[in-house]
């Protein structure tokens, strides 16, 4: 019921709400997450994706994967039926009979709900949903007063509010840039403080280590109250495989941290392909699905139903200097198929986003992230981090690109709606009211549909050349960087309980002085 009371309020608002005199508003695409009403599209027949399911299976069963300094999901995965071979002390490599892994996933959930501290903004994972969420990890920020260079907890902060003011994100993301004024065994504290504190929607938490994630639980704890946190997914942990065929202690102690007390994670195979996959795309497919499933397993080993979802990051390279290229068409098709696989699995997947290794919000930098965003877009990705900001490879989080992200979601909100067909939208009377060689500006369909027909952008700009010219011959990027600063100016922290906040700072406090700092 609750799923149905959110959509009915999205088409209520697509209806009813029209637009000030404000570019970008868009008041009719506002949701709290999307429900695609476009098909997916299938790029592979039925007999290649089971070529790709088949070579997935053999790397599961005849090569294996290694797992390194975690005795206790070898012991899991043992129980399940694993063939487990000691390589160390601290190592293992597990290898799966074809078909186990595929059976303990039926567990997992086909769709869940994260839910934020603004119930209004709690979002859908999995089916029809699509769900947005700013770039993830970039160690340098920038923006066109600045430059590039390190990003502090004033940036993470900044980001965390743009993003809380963009209608057109619905999740307030992880670590939106690493803040490296904070030493790296604390910092995780004041990030997921600052998605509670300056964002009411939902949020990931800390993954770099077990203590950390177990941190971030604890706080979800606090500002959810411990039983609702039990009984229902609040936080999300997004992990990273290490590639090829390799899960770390640290990561699979983070998932079973996250999957034990009920709550998500996503599964991310970083695939660079010629250096840690197959070039080819059907090669890199294979082995990304073979590592998110055994990732995502860990989870239902460790407590059936925890939600889980599926990650997909393949990445191309530049085969003359070695360094990773990002939003190419190659990797664009890999999404597409990848879409159709976590269908075939009924879990919810993640991949692509704006993508791209331009130093500058410039015309590389959006082309390349079109060429991503729409694979994801297109393919049914139900989770798409990295959607507003990310520049130079993942290397840095720019300001002006995340506003032009951001509108580019805007823009995405009404692409994924479609469009109706019936006899008001056919337009039959707006042309029979005036009749042949009569404009169309005052009639009654116009009327009716100026306010909510098209989607208004926020920053381009649409004027004569000679008007553009005459006001100063401004430029995209320009306009981002006025936009962002006047959002920042304009940003209002959502409402949170006084004690609730204290109790949250007490325990920031009280961790933060458990353990001296350290810087590595």
């Amino acid at each position: 019921m609750a799923e149905v009371a959110v959509k009915s309020r999205g088409r209520r608002a697509r209806r009813s709400a029209g637009r000030t005199a404000e570019p970008g508003q868009n008041e009719h695409l506002r949701v709290p997450y999307i429900s695609r009403s476009i098909p997916t599209y299938d790029i592979l027949s039925e007999e290649s994706l089971a070529q790709i399911e088949a070579t997935a299976e053999r790397i599961m069963s005849e090569i294996g994967l290694e797992f390194r300094d975690d005795p206790e999901t070898v012991a899991l995965f043992r129980a399940a039926g694993a063939e487990v071979t000691d390589l160390t002390a601290s190592s293992w490599n597990l290898k799966f009979a074809p078909g186990m892994i595929r059976e303990i996933l039926k567990t997992a959930p086909a769709r869940f709900t994260q839910h934020a501290r603004n119930p209004a903004n709690s979002v859908e994972i999995g089916g029809d949903a699509m769900v947005l969420a700013p770039s993830y990890g970039s160690p340098f920020v920038m923006d066109l007063d600045n430059g590039r260079r390190y990003g502090t907890i004033a940036d993470f902060r900044n980001f965390v509010k743009l993003a809380q003011m963009s209608p057109f994100l619905h999740h307030s993301g992880g670590t939106i840039c690493e803040p490296t004024d904070i030493a790296v065994n604390k910092r995780h504290l004041d990030m997921v403080y600052a998605h509670m504190r300056y964002s009411d929607r939902a949020f990931l938490g800390s993954i770099t280590a077990p203590e950390r994630a177990e941190d971030s639980i604890e706080m979800c704890r606090i500002l959810f109250g411990a039983d609702f946190v039990d009984q229902n997914c609040v936080v999300m942990g997004n992990f990273n495989t290490t590639s090829p065929l390799v899960i770390d202690g640290v990561t699979s102690q983070g998932i079973r941290a996250y999957a034990a007390a009920g709550q998500g994670s996503i599964h991310l195979p970083f695939l660079l392909g010629g250096a840690v996959a197959p070039l080819t795309m059907a090669g890199a497919l294979a082995q990304c699905l073979a590592e998110t499933m055994v990732s995502c397993a860990i989870t239902q080993l460790e407590r059936p139903g925890a939600p889980t979802i599926l990650g997909s990051f393949i990445s191309s390279m530049s085969l003359r200097s070695g360094s990773p290229t990002f939003g190419t068409p190659e990797p664009a098709l890999a999404s597409l198929a990848m879409g159709q696989l976590a269908r075939r699995l009924n879990l919810p997947l993640r991949c692509a986003g704006n993508f791209s290794t331009s130093k500058l919000p410039d015309a590389q930098a959006m082309q390349q992230a079109m060429m991503s965003m729409m694979s994801a877009v297109q393919c049914g990705a139900n989770y798409i981090l990295h959607s507003a900001g990310f520049l130079d490879g993942l290397l840095s989080m720019s300001y002006e690109k995340f506003i032009l992200d951001t509108d580019l979601c805007g823009a995405l909100h009404a692409y994924l709606n479609g469009f109706e067909v019936n006899d008001d939208t056919l337009g039959f009377d707006a042309l029979a009211e005036g009749g042949p060689g009569q404009h169309l500006f005052s009639t009654q369909h116009t009327l009716r549909h100026y306010q909510t027909a098209y989607w208004d952008s926020a920053v381009d700009d649409h004027q004569p050349w000679e008007t553009w010219d005459e006001k100063g011959g401004v430029d995209a990027a320009s306009r981002a960087n006025a936009r962002w600063k006047a959002q920042l100016a304009a940003y209002e922290a959502p409402a949170m309980d006084e004690a609730t906040d204290e109790a949250l700072q007490a325990f920031i406090t009280r961790k933060k002085a458990e353990v001296p700092d350290a810087w590595y």
